[in-house]
């Protein structure tokens, strides 16, 4: 059995052992990630510059906040989420009882983007581990310094049963998505999109995908067009 193929089936035998459905487990994962987030907090930017050249202000307000703010709230709201929740029945099963019952989908792939690492990467895993979830996460090979350092503090700070960063460019990629997952969250460009969810529905496994597009700007006759060209660039 290969490496990502033995991942992904430690991952299930641990998803089927029932320890992700507990919510204080859950909310320990969260708060423990956000606590080796703000360990790291030196290396984070520096990561970042040395990949993108973002300013420490620019990655804590358009990366960090938002994946604190996101852990914050999923703590908040995850338990009434998870709850029972009774419903209507119709006439034909009366007197019967019905209800909704949350649960969580089981391993998961995470595939994050090289323009927003943290960002675009981190959250969708605070979200799939808030719903009870395991993750394989492939941060963007485009972005190589933020990825080392995304693996760096997941892998040595998670088991690899219940979390984990792959690293690696398009053979890696190509060889998770051969496995089975039962759930997939990519984030990037329309041509790959097309490829991973050609690999998903070969197992009929959901799929959310967040592919690029170009940001649309109108220029009026009445702006500063010296700050407005600054700001489009």
């Amino acid at each position: 059995m290969n490496t990502i193929a033995s991942l992904v089936a430690t991952q299930r035998s641990f998803f089927n052992y029932g320890a992700t459905r507990v919510l204080e487990y859950r909310i320990k994962q969260l708060r423990l990630l956000e606590r080796v987030m703000k360990e790291n907090e030196q290396l984070l930017p520096d990561a970042i510059h040395a990949d993108l050249k973002k300013s420490r202000y620019d990655t804590f307000s358009s990366e960090l906040s938002l994946v604190y703010r996101e852990i914050s709230f999923m703590i908040k709201n995850v338990v009434r989420w998870s709850r029972k929740q009774r419903v209507g029945t119709n006439l034909v099963n009366f007197p019967a009882r019905s209800y909704l019952l949350p649960d969580p989908y089981g391993v998961t792939y995470i595939a994050g983007a090289w323009n927003f690492p943290y960002q675009l990467t981190l959250i969708p895993l605070v979200n799939a581990l808030a719903a009870g979830n395991t993750a394989v996460v492939k941060p963007s090979e485009v972005s190589p310094h933020t990825s080392s350092v995304m693996a760096k503090i997941i892998n040595d700070n998670f088991s690899a049963e219940y979390v984990q960063v792959v690293e690696g460019g398009a053979d890696i990629a190509k060889e998770i998505l051969r496995q089975k997952f039962d759930y997939i969250f990519f984030t990037g460009g329309s041509k790959i999109g097309k490829i991973v969810y050609e690999a998903a529905a070969k197992h009929l496994t959901p799929v959310t995908l967040e592919l690029g597009g170009k940001n649309p700007a109108f220029i009026l006759p009445d702006c500063n067009i010296n700050v407005t060209a600054k700001r489009i660039v």
